[in-house]
């Protein structure tokens, strides 16, 4: 205490009217230094320039400025803005360069996030725009409160559905104050009403089997979609085969058209250890590779299922264990969409995604247009469409072969 006492004295010398014009310096410097190094960064960050330096943008801003003022009549600055941006992604001539309204990113975000509230039911609109339940989530809301597929949605808490877009009932579910809703469903000819809730609903993406054969038992898992949580189940169901005894594994992407970049390296990183690379990305500063987060190389046979609608993450995943496992290919040559897309959101909730960068296998192939080619090609058996059983799944069969 005597040392802070001291201090406290000393400091008791100056006169006021010195501190205070020391504090208006100090303040004056602060201010000057912080404003200089926010225009730095603003201006220079990233090579980005201000608008005034940059005779395109400064275009732009003047006839914005100068519509808005000028026009006759109400202007939605919002829609204005929005539709900018929309027309500027749109002259980019590249297929996964969109922007996404509400709506469009409602849906985007739902399938990569893995789960969303809602009852769990999968709705299209008939020819009489009707709401009809096409699919029931399995452990949902909906299959628990005995909703069931081709249900007629015709009202919900006594408002009539009749003539209203799946977006809207889906929009009606989401954003009510209420968790609870009765529904009026024509089921049958028949009218019913069923009493369903809002909850957080997850998406299963992975399921597993195992199929015996020859004295081999093979394990089989497939993948609809790399979203958030597809790494956690395909852990689960990995770990479940291996206790099992499994001999060797299937992986089935086939029309899995990809999702986070995360969720494939996880994956990866479950074969294969730290020294392999599993993907190459080139943009304008050059080509980084990216190696595998895994610790142990399995050495087990694999074999990864693919047709022209596998792509992306899914071309990652069967290239990576292709070139640096040795897993075969079977099925039919993939999609071939060899680039990257970064997601954007925007103050108001909306969203665009555009290409930043091209993706290369681990041999250094970009795939872009072309695709992978598979090291066995079978043509789909349309009799499984009649008859859905894994017997009847004649590139299915050929995996199992491939690993006898």
């Amino acid at each position: 205490m005597e040392e802070n006492n001291s201090h406290e004295i000393s400091n008791k010398q100056f006169r006021l009217s010195e501190v205070i014009i020391l504090i208006i310096i100090t303040l004056l410097i602060g201010l000057i230094l912080g404003l200089s190094i926010f225009k730095v960064m603003y201006d220079n960050s990233d090579n980005k320039v201000s608008y005034k330096d940059d005779e395109y943008l400064s275009k732009f801003i003047d006839n914005y400025n100068y519509i808005v003022d000028n026009y006759y009549g109400e202007l939605d600055k919002k829609v204005l803005i929005d539709s900018a941006i929309e027309g500027m992604l749109g002259s980019i001539d590249d297929p996964y360069t969109t922007y996404m309204d509400e709506n469009d990113s409602n849906s985007f975000n739902t399938s990569l996030d893995g789960s969303f509230q809602g009852i769990g039911v999968e709705i299209v609109n008939d020819s009489d725009n009707n709401i009809v339940v096409y699919r029931v989530l399995d452990d949902s809301p909906a299959s628990r409160a005995g909703i069931q597929s081709m249900d007629i949605l015709e009202s919900i808490d006594g408002e009539s559905l009749k003539g209203i877009s799946t977006s809207d009932f889906v929009s009606k579910i989401r954003n009510s104050s209420s968790t609870s809703f009765d529904l009026g469903v024509l089921r049958d000819n028949q009218e019913i009403n069923i009493k369903v809730n809002r909850e957080l609903v997850t998406i299963k993406s992975v399921e597993s089997e195992i199929f015996e054969k020859e004295n081999k038992k093979i394990g089989y898992i497939y993948m609809s979609i790399f979203a958030n949580n597809t790494y956690s189940q395909f852990k689960e169901e990995l770990e479940k085969l291996e206790k099992s005894g499994i001999d060797s594994l299937i992986i089935d992407v086939r029309s899995n058209t990809g999702g986070h970049l995360t969720a494939v390296e996880n994956i990866l990183g479950l074969f294969l250890d730290s020294s392999h690379i599993i993907y190459q990305t080139e943009d304008k500063n050059g080509v980084v590779k990216a190696y595998s987060n895994g610790t142990v190389t399995k050495d087990y046979p694999i074999v990864i299922l693919t047709n022209e609608a596998s792509a992306s993450a899914s071309e990652i995943l069967a290239a990576a264990m292709s070139e640096e496992y040795g897993a075969k290919l079977v099925g039919k040559h993939t999609y071939g969409k060899g680039t990257v897309q970064e997601l954007r959101t925007l103050p108001d909730g909306e969203q665009y995604k555009f290409t930043t960068k091209k993706w290369l296998t681990p041999n250094g192939t970009w795939i872009n247009g072309t695709g992978i080619n598979v090291d066995v090609e079978v043509d789909f058996n349309k009799d499984y469409y009649d008859d859905p059983t894994y017997e009847n799944d004649d590139q299915l069969q050929a995996a199992i072969e491939a690993l006898l």
